[in-house]
């Protein structure tokens, strides 16, 4: 998960996994205005138009629903809104703009009540604000589970008490149990953790700055007492030449220096915990050992903890300590082996939580959507990886909604993804859905506002309903403190945009998409506001169990297809134009008006209506729209065979529902003259196809949405029973030469978006922009994205964030492919320049430049031999500046070891009684120095959503079993310093096959190159260039039209890195061109330019080595011996040695120790462990930890044992 701020957008990330709220600033704006002559300014009213480079396009503010609030009209505007208190906190959290709020007060027992939630985020805190009780008193949370294993802690470790009822903790530690516990079999399961391995990067923070003080307050009074004795010494001998005396005050002096070195290199790994398992003949018991956290010598003691047993029995909770604050539970598996202490990784989870259910008894205004909807916490965020998703967490997740019989699913995680609506994760919620009838709701993503950026899974998958994020009046006013509340509600700017690839709507509904909700105990804090369609999905997942409480209470079967149903057609329109569900799907969901389409359809059949697209003569690809977005497309007529195909609920019956089914569809188009149908169909359970016209000649440039929906005929009172959804971009095409396009006097207001559709020509490969504004006063932000789609790529998008605190001009580069169409969107954020008057100018002008080659990824075969490539530039002369450079090696490996096993426990059974099988891949390799390192499996990185494998879960230690990294479907480089490393990788699916076929699965190990180890390749204009050493090439203009070619030279063999083994690939990259404006001297890094390319070297074998095993030394040798063959006194020894080198320092060390000098000795043991390079040993720790005890330093040995645990742990983490 990743927080962006209010005041800047993030980048576009593959890796994030959770959905990010955009926290917004504490910081309030003020606006201090003085006074000048008036001038005509006012917002332009909806049917207005403004002339811009001969386009017309609408300058609108987009409205807000019809729902009636406070001082509202008709369309939802609100002309001269203010606050009260009552109104202020009901802002905070948002109902009244789903009807949420009239629906309890017409209804106060379907408030939630008899719905149970699964909440699949990062986690849920049982001790947060309002998450204890529903408004009738049942218990809110009924279980709390880590799904990710990111808590597990391995207790097969069995021990018995001994006669003082002490046993020996996994730490280490003498634990003293409780006589009062029961154990009828007095076996007790140990294991222990790190205690920072189960917080979140913001508590582990808090955490360190706050240790770190009392720990220099221990080591600065050690600091003191050693300086004192120094100073005594030296006042007691004036003159120090006697060598006993002079080892004396070397000690002294040693000991200070240790303690300000301690002070310099300290970096707290955290506190060990105990914990131990039971079995009290009834449940598994767990009790904590949380000593190493308190202050006190007699807190936190193992015998004074209060059991727990899994959540869901008791429901009951621990805190650490009070320091930390945070809340954790635990669950038992696999017959008390393994222990889940489950913590979130993040606030984001208990906000969403609070959303949905939040019930606070003296604070109504505050409670969440459905405060009277239970709640099942499935934690998917691993606090291992940040807090990103799993393969294992959604699964499992999975498993656990389906076994508690939850009515909902909320998730508000999610990524780009490579295909719509598949993989694993979908095949699974699809049986969800359809089988169990879980409705599922989700985020559609935070990367708007251009078009096509809707997330997985909630934006692209059929079976979960996407929701975008909306802002009222209200809310911009209270929980933002805008100083001026718009005018109108809008979708925010960042909320992402339909349509899919394959043409799906993608946004499904709107909901409010800000709340000031509950958050962990560990904040510090009860409540904390954020926004994101992460808190839109909670919104609109607390108004559906709304319905789903009002349907049980009253009889009616829930299906989650006619609750879909009933939402999309009760919904209110955002926005006047078709386009616009392209951003708010169907509208913001009204509750009310759905509770009264569900009851006029309790007896219509519960069905979804499946919609499978394919051209006319082509059986591939299949959509679930049409979308056409290529200037090919829009140039001509176009049928296509649309399958309607009614999907019933597993298990329906075959004689009395699906043989009935038969229903008389109206088919309806929203623009005839561009969408041809037949008038009506005859739909029966076996499905019916029909075809379509789809005529986009005749339409002007830009954006264009229509729908084609079928109306039951008998009960036209149900709306639309389905819907195809039709867009069209057609782009404007650039004809002048050079290839430039200029978009003049553009106006702004605070939400609004301009979209250019540019069919970029072929043959560029960048654009550079300028964006110059002009006749605003106060600070004004905006977003700039670019969006182009390729086949099976996720979208290639470009993402600005651009503050002007005064009228300026800036520029920008991005890349772009030729042929394709380029959407370009520039919008104000919808809070920028709120309670300013004036209205923001920009003028926007784009060139397009190109160089294109005959090979964009080369490959260098390891020969003398060089590539040969040609460059030509299609649009308008170039200057050909080529740069390349190898920055990486990759060396594959096969593994050394497979191992595939059944998981046992129940959270790795499928609903369909399947157990998930888990392969272990084990790889060795060896590192000669410390590097940066990132293993990558090509058939599966990058994907969470889109594969249909489950897990891909690595982690990479050392011989002592110390795990240095870890990390899924993103890996990210470690440092990892020289020595012996096992890299296990950890695949799970439920079909043996599948993962047989993964048994000699090649891995690479990406190994960044030192700055001086990089290697910058030489181009030349001969083919015997790289041999000759004439010919260099450097630079030189293109003429538009005309080729011209190059030779890339292979880099020099005795620069190769000495690890390059032969088949390893050198990798790197390349570019062609520079930017116009660039700096002389810049443009030296091919990925600094505007567009680059992967490049590879295959590395050839090795040459013979004549040299080798001669010239060594024997004189070590002969030493060695003759120290085996003859005992040498202290003396003798110091003759022939370095007796303090790490080979012989040792006895240095044992001999300083005998003599009472510990400083000294202590400082040879430590350079010996500095110096030595190979795994550290464990006795020379232990040796240290001696020392330390020896000359009291009471604070670096608990330093120092609670890194013993780090270096030598008794076995590898579970997965």
């Amino acid at each position: 998960m990743q927080d962006a701020v209010v005041l800047f957008k993030l980048p576009y990330l593959p890796p994030s996994r959770l959905l990010p709220p955009h926290h917004h600033t504490p910081f309030l704006s003020l606006i201090i205005r003085p006074k000048k002559p008036s001038r005509a300014r006012r917002r332009p009213s909806q049917n207005e138009w403004s002339d811009r480079s001969s386009i017309r396009v609408r300058v609108r503010a987009m409205p807000c629903s019809a729902v009636s609030c406070g001082g509202s009209d008709a369309n939802g505007s609100l002309r001269n809104f203010k606050l009260n208190e009552s109104t202020f906190l009901a802002s905070l959290m948002p109902k009244k703009e789903i009807a949420a709020d009239r629906f309890i007060e017409a209804h106060p027992n379907y408030d939630g009540r008899g719905v149970v939630i699964a909440i699949f985020d990062s986690g849920v805190d049982p001790a947060a604000a309002g998450l204890q009780v529903t408004s009738d008193g049942k218990p809110k949370i009924l279980d709390v589970l880590d799904c990710t294993g990111s808590g597990d802690v391995d207790t097969s470790k069995v021990v018995k008490a001994d006669e003082n009822g002490c046993i020996p903790g996994a730490s280490g530690a003498s634990l003293h149990v409780n006589p009062s516990w029961k154990n009828p079999s007095g076996e007790w399961h140990v294991g222990y953790k790190l205690v920072y391995e189960l917080f979140t990067g913001t508590l582990t923070s808090r955490l360190k700055r706050e240790r770190r003080k009392k720990w220099d307050e221990q080591n600065q009074e050690e600091i003191a007492k050693a300086v004192k004795h120094l100073n005594e010494f030296d006042e007691k001998h004036s003159r120090v030449e006697e060598a006993n005396l002079k080892r004396a005050r070397e000690d002294l002096q040693n000991r200070v220096d240790y303690l300000q070195k301690q002070a310099e290199s300290y970096d707290d790994k955290g506190p060990v915990i105990d914990a131990v398992v039971w079995h009290d003949g009834e449940v598994w018991r767990v009790a904590i050992d949380t000593q190493t956290l308190e202050d006190g010598p007699d807190c936190g003691k193992l015998a004074d903890f209060v059991p727990l047993t899994n959540y869901r029995i008791e429901r009951k909770y621990g805190v650490f300590s009070k320091l930390d604050a945070c809340t954790f539970v635990v669950n038992v598996y696999d017959e008390g082996k393994i222990l889940s202490i489950v913590t979130d990784c993040s606030p984001h989870g208990t906000h969403v939580a609070g959303i949905a259910t939040a019930f606070h008894a003296k604070e109504p205004l505050l409670n969440g959507v459905a405060p009277g909807a239970q709640v099942i916490s499935c934690k998917i965020g691993d606090t291992r990886l940040g807090s990103m998703e799993t393969g294992t967490g959604l699964t499992r997740a999975l498993i656990a909604a389906v076994e508690h019989k939850c009515d909902l699913i909320n998730m508000s995680y999610g990524e780009p993804a490579l295909l719509p609506d598949y993989g694993r994760f979908v095949d699974l919620v699809n049986e969800a859905v359809n089988k169990h009838r879980l409705v599922f709701v989700s985020s559609a993503g935070n990367s708007g506002p251009a078009l096509s950026t809707v997330g997985a899974p909630g934006g692209t998958s059929s079976s979960i309903i996407g929701v975008g994020a909306y802002v009222s009046p209200a809310m911009a006013a209270g929980a933002h403190c805008v100083v001026e509340a718009p005018g109108e509600g809008l979708e925010y700017t960042w909320s992402s945009r339909g349509p899919t690839a394959d043409g799906d709507l993608g946004v499904c509904i709107s909901a409010p998409g800000a709340a000031v909700a509950p958050v962990p105990t560990w904040t510090l804090q009860r409540r904390m506001l954020m926004n994101g369609t992460s808190m839109a999905s909670p919104s609109a997942c607390g108004g559906i169990a709304l319905l789903i409480s009002a349907l049980k209470a009253e009889g009616i079967p829930v299906s989650p297809y006619s609750v879909r149903k009933a939402l999309e057609n009760t919904s209110v329109p955002v926005g006047s134009l078709p386009e616009d569900k392209l951003t708010t799907g169907q509208g913001l969901m009204q509750v009310d008006r759905a509770h009264e389409y569900l009851r006029q359809s309790r007896d219509v059949p519960s069905v979804w209506y499946q919609i499978k697209i394919n051209q006319s003569g082509k059986t591939t690809p299949t959509s679930r729209g049409i979308y056409l977005r290529e200037a090919s497309a829009c140039q001509q007529c176009t049928e296509w065979t649309v399958q309607v195909q009614p999907k019933f609920h597993e298990g329906a019956s075959n004689l009395e529902e699906l043989v009935p089914f038969e229903e008389c569809i109206e088919l309806h188009s929203t623009e005839k003259a561009v969408v041809r149908a037949p008038e009506f169909l005859l739909l029966t359970h076996n499905g019916r196809s029909i075809n379509i016209i789809v005529d986009p000649t005749n339409l002007s440039e830009g954006l264009h949405y229509y729908e084609l929906y079928g109306v039951d005929c008998k009960a036209p009172w149900r709306g639309p029973l389905f819907r195809i959804p039709i867009t069209i971009t057609k782009p404007i095409t650039v004809i002048s030469r050079p290839p430039l396009y200029s978009f003049s006097r553009m106006s702004f207001l605070p939400g609004h978006i301009e979209r250019r559709f540019i069919e970029v020509p072929h043959g560029a490969t960048w654009v550079e922009a300028t964006m110059q504004t002009s006749g605003f006063d106060t600070t004004r932000r905006f977003f700039v994205d670019s969006v182009l789609l390729c086949p099976l790529q996720r979208p290639l998008k470009w993402e600005s964030v651009v503050t002007f605190s005064s009228p300026a001009a800036k520029s920008f580069s991005f890349p772009v492919v030729g042929g394709q169409t380029m959407e370009l969107a520039i919008a104000q954020f919808w809070s920028s320049g709120i309670g300013s008057n004036e209205t923001t100018i920009v003028d926007f002008e784009i060139v397009f430049h190109g160089i294109n080659v005959n090979k964009e990824e080369l490959v260098l075969d390891g020969s003398e031999a060089p590539v040969r490539i040609e460059a030509e530039a299609l649009l308008a002369s170039e200057k050909l500046a080529p740069t390349a450079t190898l920055s990486k090696i990759r060396i594959p490996y096969r593994p050394v070891a497979a191992e595939l096993c059944s998981l046992p426990t129940d959270r790795d059974k499928l609903p369909s009684e399947k157990r998930i099988l888990a392969l272990t891949l084990t790889y060795k390799f060896k590192l000669e120095d410390g590097a940066e390192v990132k293993p990558q499996v090509p058939l599966l990185n990058d994907r969470i959503y889109d594969t249909k494998f489950e897990s891909q879960f690595y982690m990479i230690s050392d011989a002592n079993k110390r795990v240095y990294a870890t990390g899924e479907a993103y890996p990210s480089f470690s440092k990892l310093p020289k020595g012996e490393y096992t890299l296990q990788l950890y695949l799970r699916h439920d079909n043996m096959q599948y993962l047989e076929k993964l048994k000699q699965l090649v891995l690479f190990i990406e190994r960044k190159l030192e700055e001086k180890d990089v290697m910058r390749l030489s181009f030349f204009s001969q083919p015997d260039g790289p041999v000759m050493g004439n010919g260099a090439y450097k630079s030189s203009v293109l003429v538009a039209g005309k080729k011209e070619a190059i030779y890339l030279g292979p880099p020099s063999k005795d620069k190769l890195p000495k690890f390059s083994l032969q088949g390893s690939v050198l990798l790197g990259a390349i570019s062609y061109g520079k930017l116009s404006y660039v700096k002389k001297g810049e443009g030296k890094d091919p990925k600094k330019n505007p567009v680059s390319y992967q490049i590879s070297y295959i590395v050839p074998p090795n040459k013979m080595d004549e040299d080798k095993g001669k010239g060594s030394s024997t004189t070590t040798k002969a030493i060695s011996e003759r120290l085996q063959d003859e005992v040498y006194t202290f003396k003798e020894l110091q003759k022939w040695v370095e007796v303090k080198s790490s080979k012989y320092g040792i006895l240095t060390v044992t001999r300083e120790k005998h003599h009472g000098r510990l400083g000294t000795a202590l400082k040879v043991l430590n350079d010996i462990i500095q110096e030595n390079t190979e795994p550290p040993k464990k006795k020379l720790y232990e040796e240290k930890l001696d020392l330390l005890e020896e000359i009291g330093w009471q604070h670096l040995v608990t330093y120092e044992k609670q890194w013993m645990h780090v270096r030598f742990p008794p076995s590898l983490p579970l997965f």
